[in-house]
C-alpha cells in the first residue's frame, strides 16, 4: 500500500536514542488518512510523533472493517518504493497485488505477501471484481539495514504460516503450544515474520523481528513468549483484549518496550452467540517486535533512504520513469504522480519527541 498524502512530511526514524530499555505501556494514538479521493480511511500508528519505530517496523496502517459493497473498494495505483519490505495481511477480504517483476497475485486472509522493494520496486494494489463485502487488514512496512538495502527487488506469497497452538485458563497462563493448527481453546497465533516459541515463518526478514497474529477465542489468558532484547508493540484488530493490565480496543497502538520475556493477554468479553455457540473470536491481536534498529533512516512518502538528496534523487527517477522502477502491467489506471518535496531542508529528529 502507499503513502497517498498529497503533502507528505519526512521523517527521521531509527537509532538507539530513546528506546524504552525496560518493560513499557505507551498508549499511541493514531491519526485518519485518506489513501486517494474517495477511496480507503486508514488509521496510521507509524510512524508516530511520540515513538516513531519499534524494532525495524516503521509504518503501520490499519483500515477497515470497511463495507464495500457498491464501491470499488481498495485501489492504489501504481506507485514505488526503495528501501523496505512491504508486509500485507488481511483480517478479512482479499486484495489483488501486481508489481513491476510482473507478479499477479491475490491475498486473503491468513496469508502473506511480502514484497521487497530493495533498490526499487513499483506495484499496485486494489480489489478483485469478485472482492467480498468487507475490506479489513493491515499493511506495515520494514526498513532495510545499510548492508541489504541494495538487494535486488523481490515478491513472495505465503499462502501458509505457522500456527502456535495457545491454552488458555481463566486466570492463569497459557499451558504451552506447538507450531501447526489452531485451537478451539484459549486461541492460537499465526506467526506472519520471524519466530515465537517453537513456530517460524518461512519469510525472509533482514534484521531480527516478529510480526504475529493473536486470536483469543475465549476471556481465558492466554501468554506469549517473547525475547527481553527485543521492543515490542501490540495493535487490537477485533474486539477488546486486556495487555500490560490496559484494555486495548482496535485504534491506538500499545507500546511496550523491552525486558519482558513473556506478555499475558486476555479478551474482554466472549465471542458473539448464536444457536450453534460461539461464533469468531472474541479478539484479534497484531504483535509486532524486534531488536532495536540502530541505524537512522529517512522516510518520505514511499522511499526509505539516508539522506535528503537521495530521496531527491529516488523521487526524480520515478518521475522520469527511470527503470529502476520498472512498470506495472494490468492495472486499469495511470501510475501514482510523486508529490511536490517539502519546501524547506529536512531537520533530523530523535526517535522520540
Amino acid at each position: 500500500m502507499s503513502n497517498l498524502e498529497r503533502l507528505p512530511k519526512e521523517a527521521v526514524c531509527g537509532g538507539t536514542a530513546g528506546i524504552a530499555l525496560a518493560p513499557a505501556r505507551e498508549l499511541l494514538t493514531g491519526r485518519e488518512v485518506q489513501l486517494g479521493p474517495r477511496n480507503t480511511v486508514v488509521t496510521r500508528t507509524l510512524p508516530h510523533r511520540d515513538r516513531r519505530m519499534v524494532g525495524a517496523w516503521c509504518f503501520l496502517d490499519h483500515y477497515g472493517p470497511e463495507d464495500i459493497t457498491g464501491t470499488p473498494g481498495m485501489r492504489v495505483p501504481p506507485h514505488p518504493h526503495t528501501g523496505l519490505q512491504t508486509v500485507s495481511w488481511l483480517v478479512e477480504g482479499d486484495v489483488l497485488h501486481r508489481d513491476s517483476l510482473g507478479h499477479e497475485q491475490l491475498i486473503r486472509p491468513g496469508q502473506l505477501n511480502l514484497m521487497t522493494a530493495g533498490d526499487g520496486i513499483s506495484h499496485s494494489e486494489e480489489s478483485p471484481p469478485a472482492a467480498g463485502p468487507i475490506l479489513h487488514g493491515v499493511q506495515l512496512w520494514v526498513a532495510l539495514p545499510d548492508a541489504s538495502r541494495a538487494v535486488g527487488p523481490a515478491f513472495v506469497h505465503h499462502p501458509d504460516l505457522p500456527v502456535l497452538r495457545l491454552g488458555g485458563s481463566p486466570g492463569g497462563p497459557a499451558d504451552g503450544g506447538s507450531a501447526g493448527g489452531g485451537s478451539a481453546g484459549g486461541g492460537s497465533v499465526t506467526v506472519i515474520m520471524g519466530s515465537l516459541g517453537d513456530a517460524e515463518s518461512p519469510a525472509r526478514t533482514y534484521s531480527p523481528l516478529v510480526a504475529a497474529e493473536v486470536t483469543l477465542r475465549s476471556a481465558g489468558v492466554v501468554e506469549l513468549p517473547l525475547r527481553a532484547d527485543f521492543e515490542y508493540a501490540a495493535l487490537a484488530l477485533t474486539g477488546a483484549v486486556e495487555v500490560a493490565e490496559l484494555t486495548l480496543e482496535p485504534g491506538p497502538l500499545l507500546y511496550l518496550g523491552t525486558g519482558r520475556t513473556a506478555l499475558a493477554l486476555r479478551a474482554v468479553g466472549d465471542p458473539p452467540a448464536s444457536p450453534a455457540g460461539p461464533v469468531g473470536p472474541a479478539a484479534q491481536v497484531l504483535l509486532l517486535g524486534g531488536e532495536p534498529f540502530d541505524e537512522q533512516i529517512i522516510m518520505w512518502w514511499n522511499f526509505v533512504g539516508r539522506s535528503h538528496d537521495e530521496i531527491v534523487r529516488m523521487r526524480t527517477e520515478w518521475i522520469a520513469e527511470s527503470e529502476r522502477f520498472g512498470a506495472v502491467h494490468g492495472y486499469a489506471g495511470d501510475r501514482l504522480p510523486a508529490p511536490p518535496m517539502p519546501a524547506t531542508p529536512l531537520k533530523p529528529r530523535p526517535r522520540t519527541r
